[in-house]
C-alpha cells in the first residue's frame, strides 16, 4: 500500500499491493514490507464502503492465491507480522507509536487477505499455502507446515497479553476480527463442520493452554465496554507540519479507523446501535460466542465451553475440583451488570442464555440476586416488542424466562418487587405493578401474538410452560394481570369453537360429495385442547395453592364465568374443571346472598371474607406443575447458524459477499 494510497479505488493499482501479489518473491528481511506497511487511507465507515474495499482488493487476492504457490509471500507477510509481535508488548510500554500502527496494518493486510483466501478454497488448500516458500515454483518446507498453527496461536497471545491502552485499542479489535475471520469457513458450508483444521488447532496444541486465559480475557472485555479512544489521544496522535511523513500517514488512518468503529460495520443501522459504542467489546462477544459453539473434537470436548461452564465468582474461595479442566475466576457482580445493560442485542441475550443454561455457578448468583428486575425487564422488553425482533432473538429471551421460572425461590420474590410507571408497556397505564404481574402480562401478550401471527407451537409451549412453573407461586396478581389470565382463555375458547365449527360443516360436505378431501380440523382441534388445558391446569393450580392471596383472579373468574360453562363436560377437562367449578359455585352462592347492585370494592371484599371461610380441602390436590427447559438433541444445528448470522450483521469492520454464504439464507431472521 504505501504512502501514496489515499482511496480505496486506487488499491488494485496500488505498487506495492502489486509487488505482494506479482510473480516476484520477497524475502521477509527485505524494506518492502516498512514500505508497504506504511499505508494510509481513508477507512470504510459503512458496509457500503467495506464492499467496495472487498471489490478493489479481490484482484489483489486473487492474483496472490495464483502466484503464492512460487513466491510464498503470503507466508513472508506472516512472518513479519509474527516477528514484530514478539515486541509489540515492549512497543506498548515504550510508547512505540509506529511500530505498534505498522504492526496493525500488517495484520489488517492478512485479515483481508485470509478472507478471501478461506471464501476460495478449502481448509486444507489454505493450509498448503501457508506452507509455500521462495525456493523454486510449488515447492514448500517441512520445517513452516505449522505456520498457519503458529499465527492463531499468536494472536491468541496478542489478545490475552498485550496491555488495552489507548494505543493498543486498535490492534487487539483486530486480532479478535482475524480469529473470527479464520473460523468463517463455517460460512461457506450448508452443513455444520464437524472437523476443521482450525477448530483443531484451537481446541489442541499450543493454542489449549491459553484456553482459560482467552475466555476470561473476552469475558472482561464485554464487560468493561471500553470505548475506542478519541481522534487525538489513541496511538497516532497529530504532529506539527513538520513531524514527518510516517506522523501524517498514522494520524490519517487513526482517524479513519476510529470512525468506522464509532459508527459500526456490517449491517449496521443508520443510527448507531448501544451494542457497537464499544467495538472491542461487540467483537469480543461474537468471537467468544463462535468459540463457544464449536462442534466437540472426536477425541475431545470444546475446551471453550468447559471453560464457559466451570468458571467462578471470585468471591468463591472454594477450590476447583481437579476434574474441571481451563477453570478460572471472574467478577460475577460486573458480569451481572454489563448482562443487564447490554441486553438490547442478540448476542448478550444469547451470552445470558448460555451462562444460566451451562453454568450453576452463574445461575446460583444469578437466581440470588435481589435485584432480579434490572435483569428480567430488558427480557420483557425483548418479549413486548416481538414484532420488531427477530425469532430468534424472541425465543431466547423467552428461554431465559423459562429457565429462571424453574426456581420456586424466583417465583416467589418477583410478586415481591413493586415497580412504578413502566413507560414502554402502551396498552394501558401501569403506574404501580409486581414484576411477576408483568411478567405474566408480557408472557400473555406474546402468546396472543403468536395466536394471530407467527402460529408457533415451540413458542406457545415455551410461553404456557413459563407460566405453569409461576402459577403455584403467583401472589398479589394486579387486577389487569388476572383479566389477561381470563382473557386468553376467553380467546382459546372462541378459537376451540370456531374450529369445531369448521370441522361439522366440513363432515356435513364431504358426506354429501366423496370427492373433497377433509381439511385436517382433527389436528388443529387437538393442539388448541392442548393448550385450552394446559390454562385451566394454570388457573387451577393458582386457586389449588395460592387463592388466599389472589382475589382479583377470583373476581376475573366470576366475570367471565359463562366461559367455562362448556368445558364442564367435555372428557378432555372433567378432572382440571372440578376446583374451578367448585370456586366459581362456591362464590357465585355468597355473592347472590349479598344482593343485587354490588360495587366492586363490595364484590372484592365477599370475595376475601369467602376466601377464609373457603375448606381448603373441598379443593382436590393435583401433582405440582413443573417443566424444565431441555435443550433439543444437535442444538449446534440451531446456534452455529444462528451465532454466525450475529457475527455477519452484527461484526465491526468485516463484510462477506451474501452471494458467497451458504451456511443461512440472507432473506430469514
Amino acid at each position: 500500500m504505501g504512502s501514496k494510497s489515499s482511496r480505496i479505488s486506487d488499491l488494485p493499482k496500488n505498487e506495492y499491493l502489486k509487488k505482494l501479489s506479482g510473480t516476484e518473491s520477497v524475502s521477509e528481511n527485505d524494506p518492502f514490507w516498512n514500505q508497504l506497511l506504511s499505508f494510509s487511507f481513508p477507512a470504510p465507515t459503512s458496509s457500503t464502503e467495506l464492499k467496495l474495499l472487498e471489490e478493489a482488493t479481490i484482484s489483489v487476492c486473487k492474483s496472490l492465491v495464483e502466484n503464492n504457490p512460487r513466491t510464498g509471500n503470503l507466508g513472508a507477510l506472516i512472518k513479519v507480522f509474527l516477528s514484530r509481535t514478539k515486541e509489540l508488548k515492549l512497543s506498548a510500554e515504550c510508547q512505540n507509536h509506529i511500530f505498534i500502527w505498522q504492526t496493525h496494518n500488517a495484520l489488517f493486510i492478512i485479515c483481508c487477505l485470509l478472507k478471501v483466501f478461506i471464501c476460495e478454497m478449502s481448509e486444507e488448500e489454505l493450509q498448503l499455502h501457508f506452507t509455500y516458500e521462495e525456493k523454486s515454483p510449488g515447492s514448500y518446507s517441512s520445517d513452516s507446515e505449522d505456520l498457519l498453527e503458529e499465527l492463531l496461536c499468536c494472536l491468541v497471545q496478542l489478545i490475552t497479553d498485550i496491555p488495552l491502552l489507548d494505543i493498543t485499542y486498535e490492534i487487539s479489535v483486530e486480532a479478535i476480527s482475524t480469529m473470527v475471520v479464520f473460523l468463517s469457513c463455517q460460512l461457506f458450508h450448508k452443513e455444520v463442520l464437524r472437523q476443521s483444521i482450525s477448530h483443531k488447532y484451537l481446541m489442541q496444541g499450543p493454542c489449549l493452554p491459553f484456553t482459560s486465559k482467552l475466555v476470561k480475557t473476552l469475558l472482561y472485555n464485554f464487560i468493561r465496554q471500553e470505548k475506542p479512544p478519541p481522534p487525538g489521544t489513541h496511538a497516532f496522535s497529530q504532529q506539527s507540519e513538520g513531524g514527518g511523513l510516517l506522523y501524517g500517514l498514522a494520524s490519517g488512518v487513526a482517524t479513519g479507523l476510529w470512525t468506522v468503529f464509532t459508527l459500526g460495520g456490517v449491517g449496521s443501522k443508520a443510527t448507531a446501535s448501544p451494542e457497537l459504542s464499544s467495538p472491542l467489546a461487540n467483537q469480543s462477544l461474537l468471537l467468544l460466542l463462535v468459540l463457544a459453539n464449536l462442534t466437540d473434537a472426536p477425541e475431545a470436548p470444546n475446551p471453550y465451553r468447559q471453560a464457559i461452564m466451570s468458571f467462578k465468582n471470585t468471591q468463591d474461595s472454594s477450590p476447583f475440583p481437579s476434574s474441571i479442566p481451563h477453570a478460572f475466576q471472574i467478577n460475577f457482580n460486573s458480569l451481572y451488570t454489563a448482562l443487564c445493560e447490554q441486553q438490547t442485542s442478540d448476542q448478550a441475550t444469547l451470552l445470558l442464555y448460555t451462562l444460566l443454561h451451562q453454568n450453576s455457578n452463574v445461575r446460583t448468583y444469578m437466581l440470588a440476586r435481589t435485584d432480579m428486575e434490572n435483569l428480567v425487564l430488558p427480557i420483557l422488553e425483548i418479549l413486548y416488542h416481538v414484532e420488531e425482533r427477530n425469532s430468534h432473538h424472541v425465543y431466547m429471551a423467552l428461554i431465559i424466562l423459562l429457565i429462571l421460572t424453574e426456581d420456586d425461590g424466583f417465583n416467589r420474590s418477583i410478586h415481591e418487587v413493586v415497580l412504578k410507571n413502566i413507560t414502554w408497556y402502551s396498552e394501558r397505564v401501569l403506574t404501580e405493578i409486581s414484576l411477576g404481574s408483568l411478567l405474566i402480562l408480557v408472557v400473555i401478550r406474546t402468546i396472543q401474538y403468536n395466536m394471530t401471527r407467527t402460529r408457533d407451537k415451540y413458542l406457545h409451549t415455551n410461553c404456557l410452560a413459563a407460566l405453569a412453573n409461576m402459577s403455584a407461586q403467583f401472589r398479589s396478581l394486579h387486577q389487569y394481570a388476572a383479566q389477561r389470565i381470563i382473557s386468553l382463555f376467553s380467546l382459546l375458547s372462541k378459537k376451540h369453537n370456531k374450529v369445531l365449527e369448521q370441522a361439522t360443516q366440513s363432515l356435513r360436505s364431504s358426506l354429501s360429495s366423496n370427492d373433497v378431501p377433509l381439511p385436517d380440523y382433527a389436528q388443529d382441534l387437538n393442539v388448541i385442547e392442548e393448550v385450552i388445558r394446559m390454562m385451566l391446569e394454570i388457573i387451577n393450580s393458582c386457586l389449588t395453592n395460592s387463592l388466599h392471596h389472589n382475589p382479583n383472579l377470583v373476581y376475573a373468574l366470576l366475570y367471565k364465568r359463562d366461559l367455562f360453562e362448556q368445558f364442564r363436560t367435555h372428557p378432555s377437562f372433567q378432572d382440571v374443571m372440578q376446583n374451578i367449578d367448585l370456586v366459581i359455585t362456591f362464590f357465585s352462592s355468597r355473592l347472590l346472598q349479598a344482593g343485587a347492585e354490588l360495587s366492586v370494592e363490595r364484590v372484592l371484599e365477599i370475595i376475601k371474607q369467602g376466601i377464609v371461610a373457603l375448606p381448603k380441602d373441598r379443593l382436590k390436590k393435583f401433582p405440582e406443575l413443573k417443566f424444565k427447559y431441555v435443550e433439543e438433541e444437535q442444538p449446534e444445528e440451531f446456534f452455529i447458524p444462528y451465532v454466525w448470522s450475529l457475527v455477519y450483521n452484527s461484526a465491526v469492520g468485516l463484510y462477506w459477499n451474501p452471494q458467497d454464504i451458504q451456511l443461512f439464507t440472507m432473506d430469514s431472521d
